[in-house]
């Protein structure tokens, strides 16, 4: 049991320490609200991308077994929208307010605190089928996403039509879904490794990319947003926490998914709300408050969820 703690705290400390270093920074008012949008802008458009690219390039991971994990995901995602869904539709007011409620339970922070922790608990391997997990869903919450938001919200007026071909658009334009389908395709025609020079160039993007995320993540923790949730923020983002990681251990065990592969499911779900999810719902006309105190507070507090989850399952040998 000691080494499954030792094992917890080592795959979660490293982001705890980089997120505070950047909540410090702000408070000091050594870094503001510019250098985080520039910053964020860097990592997601082009050391995020690097860092996915060269982790499948370089990875002997063999992609055509991650399917059953893949295959989890989707189930786990499922579950929780739909039946984020219909706690919405009965316990939810406000047409503003259901479709955050909604994200704010099924959409996680893969892409930086998902992978991070992720790179943390197994190195490269975990990174690969990692990021393989995390290109496919993407996909499915950005879909699912536009739906919740779309059919609850009042104030849009675009037609469903339009909706869908702005999603695509969004989709076939993602960075990081780029980098992965070049990947995946720099693979499958058998290209030789990149060039030494390349490689290195690509290497050193790369490193900077989770750690500058995860301290342009805590340079946007809001406190007061944190530490005074509503009772709506409060019940999704126990869903988050709580819930999610539970369902994804249950149907993880149901697909006979151990070691790595569980894991990642693990802990890819039990990230927190994904960041993507105030910006969507801003776009959308959804409640932007809400959204931002969801966000805010499972950043933080999933953290410790996901380490006392990684420490149990690591403890019964499932992880």
């Amino acid at each position: 049991m000691t080494a499954a703690i030792v094992f917890a705290i080592t795959i979660v400390l490293p982001n705890l320490a980089l997120m505070g270093l950047g909540f410090f920074m702000q408070r000091r008012r050594e870094i503001g609200p510019s250098f985080i949008d520039q910053a964020s802008k860097m990592v997601f458009n082009y050391a995020l991308p690097c860092l996915l690219f060269f982790s499948v390039v370089d990875s002997e991971v063999n992609y055509s077994q991650q399917m059953v994990l893949i295959g989890a995901g989707l189930v786990v995602t499922l579950i929780l929208f739909f039946g984020a869904e219909l706690y919405a539709k009965r316990f939810v007011r406000g047409a503003e307010n259901k479709g955050v409620f909604v994200q704010g339970i099924f959409r996680s922070n893969m892409a930086i605190l998902g992978l991070a922790t992720v790179a943390n608990a197994y190195g490269d391997q975990g990174l690969s089928i990692g990021a393989v997990y995390m290109g496919i869903i993407t996909i499915v919450f950005n879909i699912l996403a536009v739906i919740t938001l779309s059919r609850v919200s009042t104030k849009s007026v675009v037609s469903w039509a339009d909706r869908l071909t702005i999603v695509g658009k969004k989709l076939l334009s993602n960075p990081l879904i780029i980098a992965l389908v070049s990947a995946f395709i720099y693979k499958a025609i058998g290209l030789p490794a990149p060039a030494k020079v390349i490689h290195q160039i690509g290497d050193l993007l790369s490193a900077i990319a989770l750690p500058l995320a995860l301290i342009c993540a805590g340079a946007t923790i809001d406190l007061k947003s944190m530490l005074h949730p509503s009772g709506l923020s409060m019940q999704a983002s126990i869903g988050r926490i709580v819930i999610a990681p539970l369902i994804a251990v249950a149907v993880g065990w149901g697909f006979g998914l151990t070691g790595v592969h569980m894991g990642v499911l693990f802990l890819m779900v039990a990230s927190p709300t994904a960041a993507a999810s105030y910006v969507m719902a801003k776009a959308m006309g959804g409640n932007e408050v809400l959204a931002a105190n969801i966000l805010a507070f499972t950043t933080v507090v999933s953290l410790f969820g996901m380490a006392i989850g990684a420490g149990i399952l690591r403890g019964i040998g499932w992880m």
